[in-house]
């Protein structure tokens, strides 16, 4: 496990309070995000997926709870968009600079806009991508959307 990764990086250089927290990634589980909660023994509630969407055909970052399904047609509203749709992955890689199951809001090669579900200012913190497979950030929901410029919003189902 890298003890640096662009997504730590962007933290420290912000001066964000945060931690990070490694786990055994598993790629075969059906979902990767209820698969990190499980191993750091938290709610999925608490652990938010990063997903690459095109909205409008533009790139951008959805971050929602592991145990929620996005809503597109909020996600676009939330975007300004008429229209999401899921990244392809190869497409994801490209413009976020991460592998899957790795891609982190933070310290993408791109900036793109940014939206949360607004789900994640119930917790005194949450979990977020790290920046590799099996490493996760914890810091608090307000702090990461500040950073990151990102929209909260109701974006699941």
């Amino acid at each position: 496990m890298a003890k640096a990764t662009r997504a730590t990086v962007m933290l420290e250089k912000a001066k964000m309070a945060f931690t990070t927290h490694a786990y055994d990634y598993d790629a075969s589980a059906d979902s990767i995000g209820m698969a990190a909660a499980a191993a750091l023994g938290v709610e999925g509630a608490q652990v938010f997926k990063t997903l690459m969407v095109l909205a409008d055909g533009k790139p951008a970052c959805v971050m929602a709870p592991s145990d929620r399904e996005v809503a597109l047609k909020k996600a676009a509203s939330a975007l300004g968009a008429k229209q999401v749709e899921m990244m392809k992955p190869d497409m994801a890689e490209r413009v976020s600079g991460y592998k899957i199951g790795g891609i982190s809001p933070f310290g993408q090669t791109r900036r793109v806009p940014a939206v949360m579900d607004e789900s994640a200012l119930a917790h005194e913190a949450i979990f977020l991508n790290g920046g590799q497979r099996g490493l996760q950030v914890r810091l608090a929901p307000q702090d990461a959307a500040n950073l990151l410029g990102a929209k909260l919003a109701a974006i699941t189902a």
